[in-house]
């Protein structure tokens, strides 16, 4: 893999003097820190059949440079095609803890992030995570692979919340808020990895970060107070709703992989967990309150 990753960077920077590392993260694509002329970037080499998992790279280099542009993604360098590759400046700082993360002033920064760019320009490609479950679904199968015996019911479930929520108004959204995408270099919260990102409910983004950082009610509250103002019952509802689409596209996305991918990485069990989670999530009295029954 060091040769493949060494003709990325020579195909990027030719003829330059540039050191590189592997940096830890993503299980789709590969992150090198790249060195050149004491310039520090990040080139993201791209991972094989992305499209399967729905991920466009003409969204994620437009998602990306409106990030950088309201404050909270890095700048972007360059962009190269037809492979998709992305190179942005390197951000110092580092990962925050989970522990970290939950604190209420870390959620208010988290809010803001999120605000920043919920409020940005629109940006092409659309996020709908009613509509992303069944592509998975049809791609999985389509691969050979195997649907878990919970989808239909997982799904029935899924069209109830699509009647609470499938007009909600579109808004510039990450899609994918796990605690890697998060960078603090103490003055400024950062978010990377946009390419899931696209038009879609803001509610998704905010549970998204919820359920992947396991906040409680009261952190729950906080992001929703820093976020709107204002902790509002419908607010909470929404949210909760979209904790358990959360956990169905990530359950899904896992289904795929499984069916698609050569990594060596349990992607089966990585779909029973997101399954398992979702089913806790529309077992609770919170949730029966929000679906209406």
């Amino acid at each position: 893999m060091s040769d493949v990753f060494e003709a990325a960077v020579a195909r990027v920077w030719p003829g330059r003097d540039a050191r590189f590392e592997v940096l830890g993260g993503g299980i789709t694509n590969h992150n090198l820190k790249v060195e050149v002329d004491g310039e520090v970037y990040v080139l993201r080499v791209v991972g094989k059949e992305t499209d399967l998992l729905g991920i466009d790279r003409s969204v994620e280099l437009a998602a990306t440079e409106t990030a950088a542009a309201v404050g909270v993604g890095p700048v972007v360098v360059a962009f190269v095609e037809p492979e998709g590759w992305l190179v942005t400046r390197f951000i110092e700082g580092g990962t925050p803890s989970l522990e970290r993360m939950r604190e209420p002033h870390m959620l208010v920064r988290v809010a803001q992030a999120l605000r920043a760019f919920h409020d940005g320009p629109p940006i092409p490609g659309r996020f709908d995570s009613f509509r992303v479950v069944e592509s998975y679904r049809d791609t999985a199968l389509a691969r050979g692979g195997a649907i878990p015996a919970q989808f239909d019911w997982a799904h029935e479930i899924a069209r109830r919340i699509e009647l609470k929520r499938g007009d909600a108004s579109l808004r510039p959204c990450h899609n994918d808020l796990l605690n890697a995408n998060f960078l603090d270099d103490v003055t400024r919260l950062r978010i990377v990895d946009w390419e899931y990102a696209g038009m879609g409910d803001v509610f998704f983004d905010l549970a998204n970060f919820s359920i992947n950082h396991e906040l409680d009610a009261t952190a729950i509250a906080t992001l929703l107070g820093a976020y709107f103002g204002e902790v509002r019952s419908e607010d909470a509802g929404a949210l909760e709703l979209m904790r358990f689409m959360s956990d169905f596209r990530e359950a899904m996305w896992g289904v795929v992989q499984a069916a698609v991918s050569e990594l060596d990485f349990d992607f089966a069990e990585y779909s029973r967990e997101h399954f398992q989670r979702l089913e806790r999530t529309a077992a609770t009295a919170e949730f029966r309150a929000a679906l209406g029954g």
